[in-house]
């Protein structure tokens, strides 16, 4: 193993990958800023891009920046590198989230594998078929959360259930606040300006659903999209809950990453993939959506698996506009 120092131009490719990860309302929460003279990239948390009514304590800025730090790790690797990372680096108070420092050669050759994932990967809001997803990806998708250390489970029927109440009653809630509805169309207002690079426009909604209880969420409540159907979504839709051990901000950024290598994963096994976060984000309702046999778990995110149609990718920010080279 060499310690070294890559080249700005790998740097930035890297970055390129990173950006492409998601992130709460496509809100692209992430800074880094490289420096070639010591060789240390660091990702900073971007608070311009911070939600204060829907993530009051940055769980959910946290999760974002883990999905864009694993989606870097991949990239380094398809490279032949390795990203050795230290979290939280520097004390309390700063917007510092994770240090990398580079070696050759790749330390996790598995990690490449991932890599022609990332560009495909979309979250997609459209109907799913009802197609089970079968055991032995869904086994390899819980492996994929322990690697990155989390814990992934698929709620069984009552389960199931319970989590879908949980869902609903986070969608009755967030309708009836007029502060969550004014914070989210922050993120999605003339989403489909041509000269936005970031949140979700329009054509990302997906249709209404007319019948099913798939927890897909409604960006579109107190607007009226033009041209925008119904479509009958899945009875019982294909669930799964990600969770970790603690829920400090270390382990937000390691659920990130966690949550990313699951969707990377899931990718590559031709799943469609979506991200709801509803539930988590509001604290009496978050500790229900606990697996039963896990009685320290935190739910951090819970992902909805199953097989769909293409869809196109939300715009992101151009590297120029989040990497900083000094």
């Amino acid at each position: 193993m060499t310690a070294a120092i890559p080249d700005t131009a790998a740097v930035t490719s890297w970055v390129g990958d990173a950006v492409l990860a998601p992130s709460m309302h496509n809100a692209q929460p992430w800074r880094f800023r490289w420096q070639p003279d010591t060789g240390i990239l660091l990702l900073d948390m971007d608070l311009s891009r911070a939600m204060p009514r829907t993530d009051p304590a940055g769980r959910g800025l946290h999760v974002g920046c883990g999905a864009a730090l694993f989606d870097l790790r991949v990239a380094a690797a398809h490279s032949g590198w390795t990203a050795r990372v230290r979290l939280l680096p520097h004390t309390a108070g700063t917007r510092v989230l994770a240090a990398l420092t580079f070696v050759r050669p790749a330390e996790e050759p598995d990690l490449d594998l991932l890599h022609p994932a990332i560009r495909r990967r979309r979250t997609n809001r459209e109907p799913f078929t009802s197609e089970p997803v079968a055991p032995e990806l869904r086994d390899g998708l819980c492996a994929a959360a322990r690697a990155e250390g989390a814990h992934l489970s698929f709620p069984g029927t009552w389960h199931l259930e319970t989590v879908l109440e949980l869902i609903a009653s986070a969608e009755a809630a967030e309708a009836l606040s007029p502060a969550v509805r004014e914070e989210i169309a922050r993120w999605t207002a003339s989403g489909d300006a041509k000269e936005r690079t970031d949140g979700i426009p329009a054509s990302a909604f997906g249709p209404r659903r007319y019948d099913g209880r798939a927890p897909v969420r409604d960006f579109a409540v107190g607007s009226r999209p033009r041209e925008r159907s119904s479509a009958i979504f899945e009875r019982l839709p294909s669930l799964a809950v990600l969770e970790t051990h603690g829920d400090t901000p270390a382990d937000w950024l390691m659920a990130g990453q966690a949550m990313q290598r699951v969707l990377l994963q899931a990718t590559l096994d031709g799943l469609a993939t979506t991200l709801n976060s509803q539930a988590v984000e509001w604290p009496a309702l978050r500790w229900a959506l606990r697996d039963p046999l896990s009685s320290e778990g935190h739910p951090q995110m819970v992902i909805r698996l199953g097989y769909g149609p293409e869809v196109p990718p939300t715009p992101r920010r151009p590297v120029s506009e989040v990497l900083e080279v000094s």
